[in-house]
């Protein structure tokens, strides 16, 4: 059952999830109990688990709570600019300005997530709601612009985007620079190329790799299999 959002129940939601980021990042997330994460909140751990099943469900949490924020920071530059340029680079410095709090935690989650059958992994099939969520945005850099784009490539790009921003974050999570300041640099520079590429793509000669490209980021995305669900492999 779903927990009835109430605003002590949101309250007490936040309180849970704050525990267990803190505690995520002094210990580690395997060496983190339920148990603790209650503890740390100042709620039983029945009250725990009734707004979190696990763990996984806390940093899914975590994902959607960073998207949201995402969102809010992006929403003036959506509402104000036009050009894909200025759209797109205002997206995704909001994304890097809204995850900055949240470095050392990015380092320490980046152990587990890694891990290609992890459920925490952002491929995963229980990343799955939150991806196609951060999805959205990049559709709507496309659709609000006054870019005048190919169907074909109207109706990806913003799968390619999310890649393209994934990309930059496992460099954030591994950038040392003052203020991940080459992350800013990487992120600026990187939008150019972007754009750049968006507008060869438009050129008929370039359609076939275009395609091909299309094709590669579609099978990319195909819905993975969740952990769960995988067959468990003995040893004889």
């Amino acid at each position: 059952m779903e927990p009835k959002k109430t605003p002590k129940g949101e309250q007490t939601r936040a309180q849970i999830l704050e525990a267990a980021l803190d505690l995520f990042r002094e210990r580690g997330y395997e060496e983190t109990t339920m148990r603790a994460i209650a503890e740390a909140a100042g709620v039983a751990v029945g009250n725990a688990y009734y707004y979190f099943e696990s763990k996984e469900h806390l940093i899914q949490a975590f994902y959607a709570r960073t998207h949201e924020e995402h969102v809010a920071a992006s929403r003036e530059v959506l509402d104000r600019e036009r050009g894909l340029r200025e759209r797109l680079l205002g997206v995704m410095r909001a994304k890097l300005d809204t995850i900055a709090p949240y470095h050392q935690f990015a380092g320490v989650l980046f152990k587990t997530a890694a891990n290609p059958l992890s459920p925490l992994n952002p491929f995963s099939a229980e990343s799955l709601p939150v991806r196609r969520q951060a999805t959205e945005i990049f559709a709507e850099v496309i659709t609000g612009s006054d870019t005048r784009l190919t169907p074909e490539l109207a109706a990806e790009l913003p799968n390619v985007l999310w890649l393209y921003q994934a990309g930059v974050i496992l460099y954030w999570i591994h950038d040392s620079s003052p203020g991940c300041a080459k992350s800013y640099r990487l992120m600026e520079r990187s939008v150019k190329l972007v754009l750049r590429l968006i507008s060869l793509f438009q050129f008929p000669l370039l359609r076939p790799f275009l395609k091909e490209l299309l094709t590669l980021v579609a099978d990319l995305r195909s819905e993975p299999v969740p952990a769960a669900a995988l067959p468990v492999q003995t040893v004889e």
